[in-house]
């Protein structure tokens, strides 16, 4: 675990793989943890890689900050993570709220960014109508517990075919959310619900960049990503088949592939 940040997060996280290795932080999606990435864990670090796999501030093993978690707090506490590693640079990859910590990573701290991976996720800013929901949600959370948000959603978090077709994985992910503190759940939909809007910055970005797609994904849909490809002037688009918005989880082998195939291009 990380020695407490200037704004007081402690950070539970993963490095794994060769210290030699090129970096790869790997960002969790809402409302998981870092064992998410077990597949691409195993993957990259078998091929070379070091992986930095954090639990973020309120997830997983890392303990709450009660209020508001800005996606600007969750890209400081990563950015402070590398710096604590002696970590100059990485490739930057997360799914969904991940990936709009990644997006802020590169807004916030682009030195730090040598490639982007966005899985399913958006660079759009929050609506006022999105933002109303993100806060009630996290009202409801606080009020119910993780329980009956998990039976809710884990037919959207994952395809449905693969919620019965896969059970160990159904179970997997329906554990991550319903472990999750329900504060540290509600402190960061209330920073997501003032997401600002990522597309200037990811316009005007230099670097190679790698957009994921699950095909049947209903939160962003393919469409969104299609966007997002066209909007970042070095990307490749990936849309996995047989997946809905965790294909990291869902069809690793092919994500991984697609992963492993960006990463040796770069």
């Amino acid at each position: 675990m990380n020695p407490p940040f200037g704004n007081g997060a402690r950070l539970f996280f993963d490095d794994l793989g060769p210290r030699a290795g090129a970096p790869v932080l790997l960002i969790h999606g809402h409302p998981f943890n870092r064992t998410m990435w077990a597949p691409q864990t195993a993957a990259l670090t078998a091929a070379g890689y070091r992986v930095i796999a954090p639990d973020l501030r309120g997830y997983g093993e890392s303990p709450v900050i009660p209020g508001k978690a800005l996606l600007a707090d969750l890209a400081d506490d990563l950015a402070a993570l590398l710096a604590g590693l002696g970590i100059g640079q990485a490739v930057v990859g997360g799914v969904s709220m991940g990936g709009q910590t990644a997006m802020e990573m590169r807004l916030r701290h682009p030195c730090l960014v040598r490639a982007l991976v966005l899985s399913d996720t958006s660079p759009v800013p929050e609506t006022p109508a999105g933002a109303d929901s993100r806060r009630a949600a996290a009202e409801r959370l606080l009020a119910e517990g993780m329980g009956p948000y998990a039976d809710e959603v884990i037919d959207k978090m994952l395809a449905p075919y693969n919620v019965t077709g896969m059970p160990a994985v159904a179970a997997h992910v329906s554990a991550m959310m319903r472990t999750t503190d329900p504060r540290g759940a509600a402190a960061a939909l209330r920073g997501r619900a003032e997401r600002p809007d990522y597309r200037p910055v990811l316009a005007a970005a230099g670097e190679p960049c790698l957009v994921v797609v699950g095909a049947d994904d209903v939160y962003t849909p393919v469409a969104e990503a299609e966007a997002l490809h066209a909007l970042l002037p070095h990307s490749v688009l990936a849309v996995i088949e047989g997946a809905g918005h965790l294909p990291g989880v869902e069809r690793p082998e092919v994500f991984n592939r697609a992963l492993l195939e960006f990463l040796a291009g770069l």
